[in-house]
């Protein structure tokens, strides 16, 4: 007798209303931009800036907060490595679920291991990934420190953490990649619209 949840007896269901067809309707097409760097770079800003400029050009998006997920879908995992590799392996599942209901996801975690934002990459079509690098130096990070973390981890109360005592690896070829320009960090705005500047020369802001 085979065990429910069997590779063997677990079939694919497919439905007649398709991506192709929530695309239509939304005139949009579904994909995810994938923000990610250091705690402190601003993602979380900038991911809730492109999400109001996109609902301003009457788009529908939505938000996926490391943060956030750690309150509900992830509050059972930890820091440790295979941890937080558990963690984007399931934001990277739900993502894509996003992107196949024709929504553009924007997914913003710090998501520090290159073969961890590879895996979700390789979950959809090339294209419909957009990885994001949030390149803002530590010192600048640090000096935010709105959460008081860094601190935290200086002084040795917080163990693994990412920039500090364990490796944050950079991506190697993202599509967008935001910095300071001599200097000078340019505004979230300034940044989400760099993000729609490239949605949209990409086709993905009508279907």
């Amino acid at each position: 007798m085979s065990a429910v949840g069997n590779g063997n007896n677990i079939f694919w269901h497919n439905c007649p209303v398709g991506k192709p067809e929530r695309e239509k309707l939304l005139n949009q097409k579904g994909c995810v931009v994938w923000i990610t760097g250091l705690s402190g770079s601003g993602k979380s800003t900038v991911a809730c800036s492109l999400s109001r400029e996109l609902y301003a050009l009457g788009k529908i998006s939505y938000v996926l907060d490391g943060d956030n997920l750690r309150h509900g879908l992830n509050k059972d995992l930890g820091f440790k490595a295979e941890d937080r590799a558990e963690n984007i392996r399931r934001v990277g599942e739900v993502a894509k679920l996003f992107a196949d209901a024709g929504l553009i996801c924007i997914a913003s975690l710090i998501s520090p291991y290159r073969r961890d934002r590879d895996f979700c990459r390789e979950l959809l079509p090339e294209e419909n990934f957009i990885e994001v690098f949030m390149n803002m130096p530590l010192e600048l990070c640090e000096a935010r420190d709105a959460k008081g973390l860094y601190k935290l981890a200086r002084d040795g109360k917080i163990k693994g953490f990412t920039g500090i005592d364990d490796p944050y690896e950079p991506p190697l070829n993202c599509e967008i990649e935001l910095r300071q320009n001599d200097g000078v960090c340019p505004t979230p705005c300034a940044m989400a619209m760099q993000i729609v500047t490239y949605l949209e020369e990409k086709g993905f802001l009508q279907a």
